[in-house]
């Protein structure tokens, strides 16, 4: 009978020894078979592992590396925003110069007034987008004793609710010389401790400032040590001769802060408010930094003028104080033109 044919090889075996490179080939009998050459003969699949690289590496070359800053904006354009400047043209925020806080003292009986100073100061405020934003972070608050009547408890809530600008103080009966300033002051360097102004004005309210002339004039004004407002008496300009009338008058913050701690303050808090700001500085060797804002900062002026601090309305007024009846608020805002911005509509015509 014929021998039976020997078993096949196990080529599959040897293709896996040589193209693993992980494992040295493991020889068979004494000697390696070879195809003739000085190398080992390849499979189909070896030489697909050395292929595939160099075919890689060759479309990379053609067809990606051309293409390259194609590639890269496809990419960003994908990706998430990058940190770059805001391209030209683009609406940067400006940082306010400094921060003013505006302590209106008023009464909580007063809601008529307080609601037309809303408008006043909220329309200076919100400036129209052709306008330049005031150069300032300014806040408007109005302040008054603690609430005494039933009415206050309901709709002085309402109010804080609707607004948020109200500052009840708890400390003062409602009387402006019987410590309401002294209380506000002391107060705010509390409230404020963690965020300070740089500038806290005391103001009355029968005083219209002009929220723009008033931020360009405080710009120019030290940060430290600062006392700003109209002198007293009328007939002197003269900010170190006595003290800055109580329409409006601001102090750095640092004078706030020494306010609230001094005794000087705290045992001379009862009297003509404006009179003792004055008297506070000049005891503790304060207010080295005087400017006197007249005449830009003045009274009404009456039929029959009373002092020096009344005059007529100006281009360059900054505040106008004694305005105690709607027809002299009206009057005042109607010459410096608060209405120039109102549309004409179907729904109202006003001659």
């Amino acid at each position: 009978m014929p021998s039976p044919p020997p078993p096949p090889r196990n080529n599959s075996l040897k293709s896996f020894m040589v193209g693993n490179g992980n494992h040295a080939p493991q020889q068979v009998g004494t000697k390696q078979r070879h195809g003739g050459g000085g190398f080992p003969r390849l499979s189909a699949s070896s030489k697909a592992l050395v292929l595939l690289p160099l075919l890689l590496l060759a479309f990379i070359f053609l067809f990606v590396y051309p293409k390259e800053f194609e590639l890269q904006a496809m990419l960003s354009a994908c990706g998430p925003p990058s940190a770059e400047p805001a391209a030209a043209g683009a609406a940067v925020v400006r940082k306010p110069d400094f921060r003013l806080l505006i302590g209106v003292l008023t009464r909580a009986d007063l809601y008529e007034r307080r609601h037309l100073l809303r408008m006043v100061y909220g329309l200076q405020l919100a400036s129209p987008p052709e306008e330049e934003p005031l150069a300032a972070h300014v806040d408007v608050r109005f302040v008054f004793c603690r609430l005494y009547k039933d009415d206050q408890r309901v709709l002085v809530p309402l109010e804080i609710l609707a607004h948020d600008d109200v500052i009840v103080l708890d400390g003062c009966e409602e009387n402006l010389n019987g410590g309401k300033t002294y209380t506000f002051l002391s107060t705010v360097a509390r409230l404020y401790a963690d965020e300070p102004y740089d500038y806290v004005m005391k103001a009355d309210d029968d005083i219209f400032l002009r929220l723009p002339q008033l931020v360009a004039s405080l710009g120019g004004m030290p940060r430290d040590d600062m006392y700003y407002g109209a002198t007293i008496p009328c007939d002197s300009m003269d900010p170190f001769r006595d003290y800055m009338a109580g329409m409006a008058y601001a102090l750095s913050w640092d004078l706030v802060q020494w306010i609230a701690t001094s005794d000087v303050a705290r045992n001379h808090s009862v009297g003509t408010e404006d009179m003792l700001t004055g008297l506070w500085l000049r005891i503790g060797d304060k207010g080295k930094n005087r400017f006197n804002a007249k005449p830009a900062i003045h009274d009404y002026l009456n039929p029959v003028p009373v002092d020096q601090c009344e005059h007529e309305f100006m281009p360059s007024t900054i505040g106008v104080h004694r305005l105690k009846s709607n027809p002299r608020w009206a009057e005042a805002l109607k010459y410096f033109n608060f209405t120039a911005g109102l549309k004409s509509s179907k729904f109202y015509k006003i001659d």
